[in-house]
C-alpha cells in the first residue's frame, strides 16, 4: 500500500485543532460566568472577542507557517 499526499496537510489540520479547542472552552466559560453573575456580562464579552482574535490568529500563523516551509 502506498500512500500519496503531503505531510503538510496533517500540520494544518494540528494547527486548526488547538484553536478549535481552545475556542470552545473559552466561550463554554464565559457562557458559564455570564450565568453565574448576569451582571458581568458586558466586560466578559469584550474580553471574549479579545481573547478570540488571539486564539484565531494563532490558527492563522500555524496556517501561514504550513504554506512558507
Amino acid at each position: 500500500m502506498e500512500i500519496t499526499g503531503n505531510i503538510a496537510t496533517i500540520g494544518y489540520g494540528l494547527a486548526t485543532l488547538g484553536p478549535g479547542i481552545g475556542l470552545g472552552i473559552m466561550i463554554g466559560k464565559t457562557q458559564e460566568a455570564t450565568a453565574r453573575q448576569p451582571e458581568m456580562a458586558g466586560p466578559l464579552r469584550i474580553n471574549m472577542f479579545i481573547g478570540m482574535a488571539l486564539i484565531e490568529a494563532l490558527g492563522l500563523i500555524g496556517l501561514a507557517a504550513g504554506f512558507l516551509f
